[in-house]
């Protein structure tokens, strides 16, 4: 089953007794934070869940599968997520 941002506002709505509306709109400004904030390469925390982060990948020699050339990757960022102790003890119970 996957969690989706529908799910995650039905949650919130639940919890709250917000409507889904509102509850939606809070769910899509959260990740939009998050967003802008990794874009600025900012680090957002969460206490007892985890951070998001970004992290630079060097550039490296690559290959086109089809035709088997030798290209060269550009240098990007990527984000990564790594989990809060809490997260990482529920996930491995």
């Amino acid at each position: 089953m996957s969690f989706t941002k529908a799910n995650i506002a039905e949650k919130v709505a639940e919890s709250t007794g917000a409507t889904r509306r509102d509850a939606l709109a809070a769910v899509e400004t959260f990740l939009e934070s998050v967003k802008k904030s990794l874009a600025k390469g900012e680090k957002v925390s969460i206490v007892g869940f985890g951070t998001f982060r970004t992290k630079n990948k060097k550039p490296r020699k690559g290959r086109n599968p089809r035709t088997g050339v030798s290209i060269q990757i550009p240098n990007k960022k990527v984000a990564y997520f790594k989990p809060g102790k809490e997260l990482r003890d529920l996930v491995n119970r």
